[in-house]
């Protein structure tokens, strides 16, 4: 079963293997959409969207590419009163703050760990039970 829902050409067949992990959810495009319809509904989308910015960000492979995009991701959900701003403890705001002037590929790795955490243990279960999987599975089952 090393199949991955990106790959398939029928995003529907692989709705039930998001059940498995949050991982597997995770590694899907179309299973980050639904998701992210999800967190929408509990007004915590910013939580997918900083981690699949943190996904990216550690791609970059120039430097000023890397500066620019760090202090996108900083202004958007990490400094105080950011528009999108994520939940996390003030020891790895500041820690974020301190070192933005000076970002590394390694900048957001706390936060984002935390961020995994949150959707992990708290999103993902219920959104296993949301109306919006279970709309997404019976879709599935009926092709």
């Amino acid at each position: 079963k090393g199949r991955f829902c990106c790959i398939s050409r029928d995003p529907f067949e692989d709705v039930a293997i998001w059940s498995e992990s949050v991982d597997k959810l995770l590694s899907c495009k179309s299973g980050q959409m639904a998701f992210r319809e999800f967190l929408k509904t509990e007004y915590s989308e910013e939580n997918i969207l900083f981690w699949l910015a943190c996904e990216d960000y550690k791609k970059i492979k120039s430097a000023p590419e890397m500066i620019s995009t760090a202090n996108r991701i900083y202004s958007e959900f990490v400094q105080t009163e950011a528009p999108r701003q994520i939940n996390i403890d003030c020891g790895t705001r500041e820690s974020i703050t301190n070192n933005i002037s000076q970002p590394s590929l390694n900048s957001f790795d706390n936060a984002q760990k935390l961020i995994y955490g949150l959707m992990a243990r708290d999103c993902y279960p219920r959104f296993l039970k949301s109306e919006i999987y279970q709309a997404y599975l019976r879709r599935s089952k009926k092709r």
